[in-house]
């Protein structure tokens, strides 16, 4: 596998690292931060300068166990995390307006676990998860402050291609 993060200050990437290694064990739904978080914590620990909040393509609350990797990785490095994914992985709730910055809950029961971010008119809104030391207001106005004009936060989409580089040998 091979594990990217960037360092993003106003816009600008200021810092990078990519680590290739091996998962830590097979896949078992439920379980990826005991799959991919020891690699994911290596990489990040090895970044400089050190990031003030982690973006991850993780769940927070929105977890069988209401504690998915953006919650456990923020936790390993004490370091405040916000997950961002395509999907809720068990929470629901209705799509926000079909304008930029627009938000709506998604629940577990009766509990507010993330939320949805419309980052772009006429795009599908991405899911905001607070994790460890945020919360959902923290969370959206990190997202929303490193989206550069895309629909994907920036960090997550440099470091993704950071990590595809090398895997193709780049």
């Amino acid at each position: 596998m091979w594990a990217a993060a960037v360092v993003v200050d106003a816009g600008r990437i200021v810092g990078q690292r990519v680590v290739g290694g091996c998962a830590s064990g097979p896949y078992v739904p439920g379980m990826l931060a005991l799959r991919l978080g020891p690699q994911l914590e290596d990489v990040v620990r090895r970044i400089a300068p050190w990031p003030e909040v982690l973006l991850l393509d993780a769940t927070g609350g929105d977890h069988p166990r209401r504690a998915g990797l953006a919650v456990h990785l923020g936790a390993a490095l004490d370091l405040p995390t916000v997950g961002v994914t395509h999907r809720p992985l068990l929470a629901t709730g209705a799509w926000p307006a079909d304008e930029a910055g627009a938000t709506s809950p998604l629940t577990i029961g009766t509990d507010q676990v993330a939320t949805w971010l419309r980052t772009r008119r006429g795009t599908r809104p991405l899911v905001v998860h607070p994790a460890w030391r945020t919360d959902l207001d923290v969370a959206v106005r990190v997202v929303e402050a490193s989206l550069a004009g895309r629909r994907t936060p920036e960090p997550l989409r440099s470091a993704r291609q950071a990590a595809r580089r090398a895997r193709a040998g780049q």
